[in-house]
């Protein structure tokens, strides 16, 4: 595998994502097991979180224990269908700070196109995990990281469900510096900038809208 590219080989998350692939998974099903795998996808996503330890008291003696370290994560949603993985990565990390990009893709030139932009302060000094479900093209996911840039973020990660070739080759040209989390790497874009074999329109899918 690419080198910065992690792929969460872990059987729990791969029969799930088979789950998600067949067409006819329903609405309702679609979008509770994008919940699911992202707790795990998140799993990995966080290892390397800098640790430091406290003095706590258990009920027994005191101790130094470990505690993640620094300001709460910052975890950015590309809008909208970024928000089936954060919903997730929130259960495990409630106390992160959320923000999000707004970005659509303009079916003529596959480019993206900014619409809304929020996010949390001291960018610089979190750890930032920019979530969207596909990696397709990249253009999106690498104009997010831009933004995320300009907003001072220093240590940015990127977590998606699903990734094509095209997709990582881009966000490594454009940020070689921001490793890569996804379920699978699939095998290439068809014309319409569609990850094949896919799972489809991951938006659609989650939301039932066409």
């Amino acid at each position: 595998m690419t080198a910065n590219v992690t792929v969460v080989s872990h059987p729990l998350v791969q029969h799930k994502l088979t789950l998600m692939r067949e067409k006819d998974t329903s609405t309702a099903s679609f979008r509770q097991l994008l919940r699911e795998i992202s707790l795990l996808l998140a799993y990995e996503v966080t290892r390397e979180l800098p640790m430091t330890v406290k003095r706590i008291e258990t009920p027994l003696e005191a101790m130094d224990a470990p505690m993640i370290e620094g300001k709460k994560l910052a975890l950015i949603s590309i809008l909208r269908a970024g928000n089936g993985l954060l919903d997730g990565i929130l259960e495990l990390v409630p106390a992160a700070r959320v923000g999000f990009i707004g970005l659509y893709r303009d079916p003529e030139t596959l480019q993206p196109v900014q619409y809304y932009c929020k996010l949390p302060d001291h960018l610089d000094e979190r750890i930032s995990i920019v979530v969207d479900p596909m990696l397709a093209t990249g253009n999106s996911s690498a104009a997010a990281v831009t933004l995320l840039k300009q907003s001072g973020a220093r240590n940015i990660r990127f977590l998606c469900l699903l990734a094509a070739p095209e997709g990582i080759r881009h966000m490594q040209a454009v940020h070689p510096d921001v490793p890569i989390v996804t379920a699978a790497v699939d095998s290439h874009l068809n014309d319409h900038g569609y990850i094949v074999p896919g799972l489809g329109d991951a938006g659609d899918r989650m939301f039932g809208t066409k």
